[in-house]
């Protein structure tokens, strides 16, 4: 199964990497829908697409507003926003204002289900995470791979999501901030880098990817790696454009 991570900074874009966006190509799943979302239609494999967005923040959603341009170049019959029911409404309410944005993009919104059946004989699960506002995290199986994806929080050794993504073989996690600026991280509700490597030794995952970088920073390392690698070997830094087999 491969995942490209079309976006891999938070808040805002800078000049390396654009706001939160994963895609699924082969089975026209997107998780978050930031800046990169215009990059899909360079990879999508399918003619419909199913975005599952964590939480309504605009770094997260304001993608949506960009489907006009995906669809155009890679024509799609149907495309779904699956979410947590008052972050649909938010996205309705405000996002596509008449005022903001009147010129709605031809999707249709279905609130979250317990579980969501994917190609393959997969499923898509949510778990609850700690953030302002409210945030979950998402968890994908399939016979003999995983994946989860937990952003937008504040990681912590005895956080209820750590076992939500036990044992799968890839991670992608938040980790907005070096050790250096540990004391902001549960101010803004987002990671620094050793908790999020102790999470990840903890739950026995197989790999680590940290995405949700401060967009401050463009240096090749902003968090860190030889910290988290001294605690969870096998972790590298998300690029955008990165592709992930698992």
């Amino acid at each position: 199964m491969k995942l490209i991570l079309l976006g891999t900074t938070g808040y805002h874009p800078n000049d390396r990497r654009q706001t939160p966006c994963l895609l699924l190509p082969e089975c026209g799943v997107m998780l978050d829908a930031g800046t990169a979302v215009y990059r899909a239609a360079e990879y999508l494999a399918t003619a419909e697409l199913d975005i599952f967005i964590t939480h309504a923040h605009i770094d997260h959603v304001v993608g949506l507003t960009y489907l006009h341009s995906v669809a155009r170049v890679h024509p799609l019959r149907r495309i779904t926003l699956h979410a947590l029911p008052e972050k649909l409404r938010a996205v309705e309410e405000h996002l596509f204002s008449e005022a903001l944005f009147p010129t709605r993009p031809p999707f249709e919104c279905q609130p979250l289900t317990e579980r969501f059946s994917l190609p393959d004989g997969g499923r898509l699960t949510h778990f609850p995470l700690e953030h302002q506002g409210g945030s979950i995290g998402y968890r994908l199986d399939w016979p003999g791979r995983s994946m989860a994806y937990a952003t937008d929080t504040t990681a912590d050794l005895d956080a209820a999501y750590v076992e939500k993504i036990r044992g799968v073989d890839l991670l992608i996690h938040e980790c907005y901030y070096s050790d250096d600026h540990a004391d902001w991280s549960r101010k803004v509700g987002h990671s620094h880098t050793t908790p999020v490597a102790e999470v990840a030794r903890r739950a026995g995952v197989g790999r680590l990817v940290l995405v949700h970088l401060n967009p401050l920073s463009t240096a090749d390392d902003p968090v860190g790696l030889d910290v988290a690698r001294s605690i969870f070997p096998n972790t590298i830094l998300g690029e955008d454009r990165m592709e992930l087999e698992f």
